[in-house]
């Protein structure tokens, strides 16, 4: 069984930096995108950027352009997510998601036939 753990949230102020990471075991990573959702309470979970199986593609929410970059080392089964001038509304747990449609082109209308999921991390913005 595919397991994905995320590390990396915590509490910052606005303006300020995180990267997450996402380390995958137990499936072949190689053979799916992969993204990052968001959810805050009451909210329902949000796309927020994809790539693809092989890093040559990557999309993003219009509200993260510019400011979130996704990347992946498909050596070290491990997706990132840098995240930088962070604000309040940014405030979310963020999950992790291997998606077998391998581009990740789909990704964001894809967010209840996701393959695997991870459990979350808690990314929260002060003002």
């Amino acid at each position: 069984q595919a397991q994905l753990v995320e590390s990396g949230g915590g509490l910052v102020q606005a303006g300020g930096s995180l990267r997450l990471s996402c380390a995958a075991s137990g499936c072949a990573f190689s053979r799916h995108s992969m993204g990052w959702f968001r959810q805050a309470p009451g909210k329902e979970r949000e796309f927020v950027a994809s790539i693809s199986w092989n890093g040559g593609s990557t999309y993003y929410a219009d509200s993260v352009k510019g400011r979130f970059t996704i990347s992946r080392e498909n050596a070290k089964n491990t997706v990132y997510l840098q995240m930088i001038s962070l604000k309040p509304e940014d405030t979310a747990v963020y999950y992790c998601a291997a998606d077998g449609e391998v581009t990740g082109r789909f990704m964001r209308v894809r967010t209840n036939v996701i393959d695997y999921w991870g459990q979350g991390t808690q990314v929260t913005v002060s003002s």
